[in-house]
């Protein structure tokens, strides 16, 4: 059965830290690019049927937004394709640079 939930960061963090997580960032591709999650992957509408097919739903997801605002309907609605165990990160981005700045990335270039 598939559940969805809200996460704060620490344990988010936790959660990462212990076993294999999905982590999916569904702001826009710049504000991605400039900074994101370590090892997250960029999900929007278009690579979105492309994610639901080929991503283990087995596999906890961790959904990050700017806020925690965006990402609990993201999570839901993921929640619903099947994946059985789906976060909304509390916070989002900006409250998970300001507690784990060293857990972030950007892209190249």
């Amino acid at each position: 059965m598939s559940s969805y939930a809200r996460i704060s960061c620490d344990n988010a963090k936790a959660l990462i830290d212990k076993q294999d997580v999905n982590i999916v960032d569904i702001r826009d591709l710049a504000s991605f690019n400039h900074g994101h999650i370590v090892n997250a992957e960029h999900l929007d509408n278009h690579a979105l049927p492309d994610f639901i097919n080929d991503t283990d739903h087995d596999t906890p997801l961790v959904v990050c937004c700017y806020h925690g605002n965006m990402s609990q309907s993201a999570g839901a609605y993921l929640a619903e394709q099947g994946f059985v165990e789906v976060y909304s990160l509390d916070g989002g981005f900006t409250q998970w640079t300001s507690q784990f700045p060293a857990d972030c990335e950007k892209e190249p270039g």
